[in-house]
């Protein structure tokens, strides 16, 4: 199966993503949070540093469990909510 590459818009939420998991961490031990969230904490590091722009469905929701962030923050991170939107 071929993958498709992602859009630079996709590229661009993974990273908002990313940063709202890096600051809602906020020097808590990443090991301890990649555990509970039920992931590595190599995947934590490449999900919040914007390598890993896409990750699933239960990642998310396991990292805003393991945060205590709103999955809604998740949402707006990736929507870009906040920013200026631009039309296409």
């Amino acid at each position: 199966m071929v993958r498709v590459p992602l859009s630079p818009e996709q590229v661009r939420a993974g990273q908002r993503l990313g940063a709202l998991i890096r600051t809602a961490r906020a020097g808590r031990d990443p090991e301890m949070i990649a555990r509970h969230a039920g992931i590595s904490p190599e995947t934590l590091r490449k999900i919040e540093v914007g390598r890993m722009p896409s990750p699933s469905f239960g990642t998310v929701i396991g990292l805003c469990d393991a945060l205590g962030l709103p999955l809604q923050d998740a949402v707006d991170a990736w929507h870009g909510n906040g920013e200026r939107q631009v039309a296409i």
